[in-house]
């Protein structure tokens, strides 16, 4: 290790961060998709049904669903050879509470501000 010191992760940033991990684990299209077939077969889908349903390989379809798992939005379990997946409901229920919490009106009902509480630097 170096001699320089780590800078310390506030929790706010650690929180933002694992956000975004989350929103990115759902950029991509396949990555949806997934998601929307495990729903749509109950809640749990094995790993062989998604080659019939999705047009990508094996190699590629375990790399999107390693991606999932990492940001906690679908788990994982072994039965004999196979792989069961489901989506992790009080993950997407906790990302959902958040980004709608973006669109609600803040607690005290006052409506957006105008900017009479910016920095000196930023216009009104």
């Amino acid at each position: 290790m170096g001699t320089g010191t780590l800078r310390e992760t506030h929790p706010e940033e650690a929180d933002a961060a694992r956000l975004a991990a989350t929103l990115k684990a759902l950029s991509h299209p396949s990555r949806v998709q997934i998601v929307e077939l495990i729903h749509e077969r109950g809640g749990e889908i094995c790993v062989c049904e998604f080659a019939g349903r999705l047009d990508l390989s094996q190699p590629t379809i375990s790399h999107h669903l390693k991606i999932l798992r990492d940001a906690g939005l679908i788990a994982s379990r072994q039965e004999g050879t196979w792989v069961y997946h489901t989506v992790r409901r009080d993950a997407v229920a906790a990302l959902v509470e958040r980004l709608a919490a973006w669109a609600s009106v803040p607690e005290d009902g006052s409506e957006p501000r105008g900017g009479e509480d910016r920095a000196p630097c930023c216009p009104t």
